[in-house]
């Protein structure tokens, strides 16, 4: 996703160049400036794992390390919760060497060489801290606010500081709240619902699965050079035959350039199931379509490109392992005038291509961007990204089965819908991204944009567009996808525009 040539570490300074620095979210702004005082005590905690060396980065790391450079963050992971009533620092400490001494990836740094270029180094033993913060007079949970906004403020130091940072909070000398911050080069988020599985269960038995160490000796081996050749031989067809562009020239060109958004719906969570369920799929499969349609509705003409997140857990070496796999596939949908159900089994029946061709080099793909585009004399754009991290959660209980009871429940449902902007500033992004997360009663929709390339009021309105199709196609199995952005006449070919100087939308 990033410039192959840009590999200089976030956080990391080299001479004459300052450390760039990574700005929270508006509504943070405030806990992010606060002063979080030091620990008041700090426990050093040794741990001891499998495993030791230095290789290149596997593919999962490159992944996420290109995404990490263009956004010039560490795109921390993790949070903070409350503590059993009783939990010692004691047992914390030992929760924190449980996770060192077991997931590799927590006790991987990298190194770079003159050029920058990072490899990974895995460390058997080592010993880390544990800071610990009396809250007083104070309440713990603003306490662990203030410290979870310091840890995920500060880029780690990727050759010298453990990727994993842990507080806890304490009154009356037991542990009331943990903030658990890591690096995204240690896991992706199905590696995170494993790791917390593993230390709930204090599972004892070795670790299973290649780990990044592992991956990157099979990904240089015959087998490992075969898949990455034929993932980058699906990538090359799509590359030569997609239009270059992926959207018309935004209207918005002033500043701030990147914006973040998020869109909460109750209504995208009663509609998408009923969805899934007539049209046998899941809910990925149908997102990703609506979605889709949602983008061809609003200012794409042709076939829509979009980078779905993979997370590859379907390989069998890859399914147990906490550390990055995930990666963007590519996805290519001719979308007509037809039926949101037709578009939705097309989504299906390329979604198992997707999967199979997202488990590549990175840095190959961004040599084979440059020469396909270098060969058709037009910047070849494919920084369209999607990631799904909901479940594939059933139609929920007391939803209608009479169509005018269900109308109402769904229109209803989207009165209590809201979009908000989070966060602006003028940092270069990928050009356009998505994700979708589960809430308890309802999905949450999460809009990066560069607006220079996608503007604001095209990205508000898909939000919207995406919630009012899933409630109309849920109602009508006969709903249609137009109408589409560029179709023309029977027997008249849609007008052609000239291709964006890349340099305009950076």
């Amino acid at each position: 996703m990033s410039d192959p040539e840009n590999r200089q570490a976030p956080g990391q300074e080299t001479p004459g160049q300052e450390t760039p620095v990574q700005q929270a979210p508006v509504e943070e702004t405030a806990l992010q400036q606060a002063p979080v005082r030091e620990p008041d005590e700090r426990v050093a905690v040794d741990f001891t794992g499998v495993g030791s060396g230095v290789d290149e980065m596997s593919w999962g790391m490159w992944e996420i390390w290109h995404a990490m450079v263009d956004q010039r963050s560490s795109l921390p992971i993790g949070g903070r919760m409350a503590l059993p009533a009783g939990t010692t620092v004691a047992a914390v400490a030992e929760e924190l060497r449980y996770l060192m001494s077991r997931f590799p990836s927590m006790r991987t740094l990298l190194r770079f060489d003159a050029a920058g270029w990072p490899t990974q180094e895995l460390f058997g033993s080592g010993s880390t801290t544990l800071e610990v913060y009396d809250a007083g007079d104070a309440d713990p949970d603003e306490v662990a606010s203030a410290v979870e906004q310091r840890y995920r403020s500060v880029d780690f130091a990727y050759a010298t500081e453990w990727p994993v940072r842990m507080a806890v909070v304490v009154r009356d000398g037991l542990a009331v709240q943990l903030v658990s911050i890591m690096s995204h080069l240690v896991t992706d988020a199905v590696g995170g619902t494993i790791m917390l599985r593993e230390v709930q269960e204090r599972s004892t038995a070795p670790v299973t699965g290649l780990q990044p160490l592992e991956q990157a000796g099979w990904q240089r081996s015959p087998a490992g050079q075969r898949q990455n050749d034929k993932a980058l031989r699906h990538w090359e067809r799509a590359l030569r035959t997609i239009p270059a562009r992926r959207f018309p020239p935004s209207p918005e060109q002033g500043t701030p350039r990147h914006r973040v958004g998020l869109f909460e719906s109750r209504a995208l969570r009663l509609a998408v199931p009923l969805i899934v369920e007539r049209t046998g799929t899941d809910t990925q499969i149908v997102l990703q379509a609506l979605y889709a349609i949602a983008l061809r509705r609003i200012n794409v003409a042709g076939p829509v490109v979009v980078r779905p997140v993979v997370n590859n857990r379907f390989r069998s070496d890859l399914s147990d392992v906490v550390c990055m796999v995930a990666q963007a596939g590519i996805s290519v949908l001719d979308i007509g005038d037809g039926t949101v159900d037709e578009v939705v089994e097309l989504t299906r029946r390329g979604a198992l291509a997707t999967y199979k061709h997202a488990y590549f080099h990175p840095e190959k793909l961004n040599e084979l961007i440059a020469r396909v585009s270098e060969e058709r004399g037009e910047r070849v754009d494919v920084q369209v990204f999607l990631n799904d991290r909901t479940a594939n959660r059933p139609r929920e209980e007391g939803i209608a089965s009479d169509p005018e009871e269900l109308a109402r429940q769904l229109r209803k449902a989207r009165e209590d819908s809201g979009f908000r902007w989070i966060h602006e500033s003028d940092e270069q992004v990928d050009a356009f991204y998505v994700a979708f997360d589960d809430l308890p009663d309802a999905l949450l929709m999460e809009i990066q944009t560069n607006t220079r390339y996608f503007s604001s009021d095209h990205a508000e309105a898909l939000a919207l567009g995406v919630e009012a199709l899933a409630v109309e196609a849920a109602l009508d199995p006969g709903t249609r996808t137009g109408p589409l952005v560029g179709a023309a006449p029977a027997g008249q070919e849609p007008e052609r525009e000239p291709v964006q100087d890349a340099e305009q939308i950076r």
